[in-house]
């Protein structure tokens, strides 16, 4: 598929995906909605694919919604932004969560609303020194969507999501590392350097033990001690079952490189 609003490729068992509108700071329309889709959608039918990277083309990552492709018409009451979250946001979320690998982000510059958001919702978040988070949403009389909500108190506690959703405050990549909010902050020169080299662990890593680490962790905010006890214990029996595990163990005794396959 042609696209023209993302870069997207697949290679040696990494999909890259680039969002590729540098001059509005990568912000969404629904054209790129809809080719961020199709591309998550090629990503899946592709069984060699074991870890995604997204990132951002220029300066920016991603400054959410380009709201000129959702302006309201002149004397109209408003706009169904419910529709707008419920067509695209919140599917986009929830395939990344979905996804049974490892999705890296690497945040190459301000991320901004629902672009911030999108970012969290990643497994692991790597972002350039120069980077930036801001939840724009309540200088527009909004609510941070695209899961922010969700993610906010979960990664950095009921404070300072409040604090960053009420004020709207740029938040450094340095403090977003010592906040728990991204995994890394790097210097600017080493991103793509460092995000590339995790691409290249995840995709020869043991992609199903990986994907089961994901569904149990997603999940444990919901569940008792007990049922999560009783989770680790189904997944575990499944996975002592895999060729991974009988490759790592192998490969551990006889003190070699394990060959993982995914399986």
């Amino acid at each position: 598929m042609n696209y023209e609003n993302i870069q997207f490729q697949i290679a040696d068992g990494i999909a890259t995906l680039t969002l590729n509108r540098p001059d509005k700071l990568n912000s969404f329309t629904q054209a790129m909605h809809l080719e961020v889709r199709a591309a998550l959608d090629e990503l899946k039918a592709d069984n060699t694919v074991r870890v995604l990277l997204l990132t951002g083309a220029g300066r920016g990552f991603c400054a959410g919604q380009d709201l000129s492709d959702r302006a309201v018409e002149p004397g109209a009451q408003g706009v169904d932004l419910g529709h707008s979250v419920e067509t695209y946001y919140a599917p986009l979320v929830l395939a990344l969560k979905a996804l049974p690998i490892p999705v890296i982000c690497a945040v190459n510059g301000v991320a901004a609303g629902a672009g911030a958001n999108l970012a969290l919702a990643c497994d692991i978040v790597l972002a350039a020194k120069s980077a930036s988070f801001v939840e724009v949403f309540c200088k527009l009389g909004l609510i941070p969507d695209t899961g922010g909500t969700w993610h906010l108190p979960r990664l950095v506690g009921h404070a300072r999501a409040m604090g960053m959703a009420l004020l709207g405050e740029k938040i450094t990549a340095e403090v977003a590392e010592q906040w728990g909010l991204i995994w890394k902050c790097v210097p600017d020169e080493a991103l793509m350097e460092q995000a590339m080299t995790m691409a290249r662990h995840f995709s020869t890593a043991p992609t199903r033990g990986l994907a089961f680490t994901k569904q149990a962790l997603q999940v444990s905010h919901a569940h008792t001690l007990p049922e999560q006890l009783k989770l680790e214990g189904e997944m575990m029996r499944e996975l002592g079952y895999s060729r991974d595990y009988r490759e790592g163990v192998a490969a551990f005794m006889a003190k070699r490189t394990p060959n993982f396959t995914g399986e």
